[in-house]
């Protein structure tokens, strides 16, 4: 009973010191047409979201993981519609890809929006202090 007691007190005081960190902003690369690479690129990003309320997160996603965001193709669709939804989630594909691959805006998951050049924001959000996270297989 006294090892049960001591877990539960080493989870409470981790999640009260984690609760007090300074908040972050992390900026996740996806590229792969993998769909485990899309399901683990969401698991990260959902775990993250839900643990750092106060932290903003951005998914880019372009070359190859373009059919990430299209209704009817994507693994992760309704998990990235529910995510979304969050104020600190953003997710956002590259219109060049999007164009490359003939896919309107019409086709894309609810909840994500297109951006010129998916390298350039990236780029232009670690210009902003942003943590970079490369995800792949």
């Amino acid at each position: 009973m006294k090892t049960l007691v001591n877990l539960v007190l080493l989870c409470l005081f981790s999640t009260m010191v984690l609760a007090q960190e300074k908040p972050v902003k992390i900026v996740f690369d996806v590229t792969s047409n993998n769909a485990k690479v899309h399901e683990s690129a969401m698991r990260h990003m959902k775990m993250m979201a839900k643990a750092y309320p106060d932290s903003k997160f951005e998914m880019v996603m372009y070359s190859g993981a373009y059919g990430m965001v299209v209704k009817g193709e994507s693994t992760v669709s309704e998990d990235m519609e529910a995510l979304a939804k969050n104020k600190n989630v953003d997710f956002v594909v590259c219109q060049a890809s999007l164009n490359r691959h003939k896919v309107e805006a019409s086709q894309l998951v609810a909840g994500v929006r297109a951006v010129p050049d998916g390298i350039l924001e990236i780029i232009q959000k670690q210009e902003k202090g942003w943590g970079y996270i490369k995800e792949g297989q």
